[in-house]
């Protein structure tokens, strides 16, 4: 699988990780303490060839990815579900380099886009209709749809903001919902 746009990584484990899934060129922010330069190189990079931020499953992850996101305008994001992350042994941060290589071509082949117009007309009071707030289970199945949907596990305000900032519309929200759901009672 060759990736065009480039990929940008928070380290060189990473880096390694996804040279074995995949053929492409990648960006490292060297974790949070991403300098100034780097995210130039960011921003050159997007207006060549475009950036897929690929960043960990984890709370740092995603401030890099925030962080990246208001400095440079129409990145994609890819979303590795922290399940796919989880390290072999104790004591390891989570992180794109314990993945499989099947799971990182899956992340890559579902990469979002921001849209700078958002359309999405999904509410709060839609996520308290599915279960995605003020449950005992909403963490969970927030973890299902953040997979489901490729966007990533968030918490309830952060999934709000993320199903507007990919354009998620009502129906994609009820679908991939009746697609846990459907799961969940075939597990049983």
């Amino acid at each position: 699988m060759k990736i065009t746009e480039i990929i940008v990584v928070e380290g060189k484990n990473d880096r390694h990780k996804i040279k074995q899934a995949v053929e492409a060129d990648t960006i490292e922010t060297n974790g949070a303490g991403m300098t100034r330069e780097t995210l130039a190189m960011i921003k050159h990079a997007q207006e060549k060839r475009g950036v897929i931020i690929f960043t960990d499953p984890d709370h740092a992850g995603n401030l890099i990815r925030k962080r990246i996101n208001q400095a440079v305008a129409g990145c994609k994001h890819a979303y590795l579900p922290k399940k796919d992350a989880l390290p072999d042994k104790e004591n390891a941060s989570v992180g794109i380099e314990h993945a499989s290589k099947e799971a990182i071509r899956l992340a890559l082949s579902n990469v979002h886009e921001v849209k700078e117009s958002a359309a999405s007309t999904i509410t709060r009071q839609d996520l308290i209709a599915y279960g995605l707030i003020g449950q005992s289970d909403a963490r969970e199945r927030r973890d299902l749809l953040g997979a489901e949907l490729h966007i990533g596990y968030a918490n309830a305000k952060q999934l709000l903001q993320r199903l507007h900032m990919f354009n998620i519309s009502q129906n994609e929200l009820k679908d991939a919902m009746m697609r846990i759901l459907e799961r969940g009672n075939e597990d049983e």
